[in-house]
């Protein structure tokens, strides 16, 4: 069956195998090639726990078909990327839909899971439900920090992608998101953005 690439990132190919979607783990050159083959079959193995662990939550993310040492096999998510599709939406379909990509972040960081790349491209609309995509970033932590960066990165990307709207649809988010944890997560981020802001200020 023919393959087709649909993303080259940093550390991975995708590819698209008629219903599957095929992330193979390149080699990196600079490495030492045993170190190399070490860290992708360890980074490989971290992608697949944290969505099978996702999917046992009960999180909308792609089911795995199978796995080797570099590679994973998941369903593919057929729908509409948020990233170009969100700013067509008429504003109360832009609301819902990220609500409800809040809702699936709050089952992540009440389970602990941080995505660590959370943008518009990385959801997808199915249907009526929004599925979270591409782990390859992501880690386990109960840091209140870890949780509030994930949120300042989402924040920062809906500025970048969608700046006409950005504050509205992040407010709609958070309608969706409200974990145990929220107003602690929340008081974090406005520190997170306030270092951030100091970084940038500084001479």
């Amino acid at each position: 069956m023919k393959q087709k690439l649909i993303a080259h990132g940093a550390e991975a190919k995708v590819f698209l195998i008629g219903e599957k979607i095929v992330k193979k783990r390149v080699p990196k050159a600079y490495r030492q090639e045993d170190l190399d083959k070490k860290l992708r079959k360890k980074r490989t193995k971290a992608e697949s726990k944290i969505l099978q662990k996702a999917k046992k939550i009960k999180a909308n993310v792609p089911a795995i078909i199978s796995k080797k040492d570099f590679e994973i096999v998941m369903e593919r998510i057929r729908g509409e990327k948020l990233s170009e599709f969100l700013d067509k939406y008429p504003p109360k379909k832009q609301m819902t839909v990220m609500e409800k990509f809040g809702r699936q972040v709050k089952i992540l960081h009440e389970n602990d899971i941080i995505h660590s790349d959370l943008t518009t491209s990385n959801a997808i609309l199915k249907g009526k439900d929004v599925f979270l995509i591409d782990f390859g970033l992501s880690f386990v932590s109960r840091k209140i920090e870890d949780k509030a960066v994930d949120l300042h990165l989402l924040k920062q990307a809906l500025e970048a992608k969608h700046f006409k709207n950005h504050e509205r649809l992040f407010q709609a988010f958070l309608k969706g998101y409200s974990p145990k944890e929220q107003k602690k997560i929340l008081e974090r981020l406005k520190i997170v953005e306030n270092r951030g802001r100091y970084k940038r200020s500084k001479p």
